[in-house]
């Protein structure tokens, strides 16, 4: 079972579905642009663009996406993070087109930050998906993955190998620090310096662990 989205569908429309079934990806398309760019973007056009820095593929690398490619009546499609090979470049042959992409029905474990410099209307410094599976206190699964700390959308391979099979405690979190470096050698630009943007993706990762274990993480509900 699966969620196919055609290229065509607008990133409103998206977050209307994802409200559905992914909430907190809704809760980020959000803060995708403004209602106006909401309206008229398409999925296909935030994919396809391939930016570092697009919103909606980390989370959807998170949920195991796959993106169906075409070109005249031959189709194929890829695991979306196969798509992003480095910055610009994209698995696309020439005259071939984004078609689709499908997301496998699973339980919602889905978490997504976007942190910028505003919270609205802004462009991400870094956007963090987490999928994570914990049975019986263990983490079973990790499908992680991060816009802004690469040229590419990327999976944090090295960390979701840090804390699969290991008990789901802060000190698993502490101990997957060192991999983020592994996975990532972020730029330093106007929007966040290297060693902010490797930081911010930690304190990420705790933000997960401290959601997950119900404690009060909502931005929207800052008090002093």
């Amino acid at each position: 079972m699966e969620i196919r989205i055609g290229a065509g569908v607008t990133i409103a429309a998206l977050g209307e579905l994802m409200a559905e079934y992914h909430p907190s990806f809704a809760a980020m398309i959000r803060r995708f642009a403004s209602a106006q760019v909401r309206g008229a973007a398409t999925i296909g056009g935030n994919i396809a663009n391939g930016s570092p820095i697009g919103d909606a593929p980390p989370a959807l690398i998170a949920l195991g996406a796959r993106l169906h490619l075409r070109k005249g009546e031959a189709r194929r499609e890829i695991a979306l993070e196969e798509f992003f090979l480095d910055y610009g470049r994209q698995d696309r042959a020439p005259g071939e087109f984004v078609e689709a992409v499908t997301i496998p029905r699973q339980p919602d474990r889905l978490r997504v930050y976007k942190l910028s410099k505003r919270f609205d209307q802004d462009i991400s410094a870094v956007c963090g998906a987490f999928n994570l599976t914990v049975s019986n206190g263990r983490v079973e699964a990790a499908r992680i993955a991060f816009g802004g700390m690469a040229g590419v959308p990327k999976r944090a391979a090295h960390v979701e190998a840090a804390l699969i099979g290991k008990p789901w405690h802060e000190e698993t979190v502490a101990g997957a620090n060192g991999a983020w470096a592994r996975d990532f050698t972020p730029l330093s630009d106007m929007r966040a310096s290297a060693g902010y943007r490797l930081a911010a993706a930690r304190n990420m990762l705790t933000r997960c662990f401290l959601e997950d274990l119900g404690a009060a993480t909502d931005v929207l509900e800052v008090r002093a």
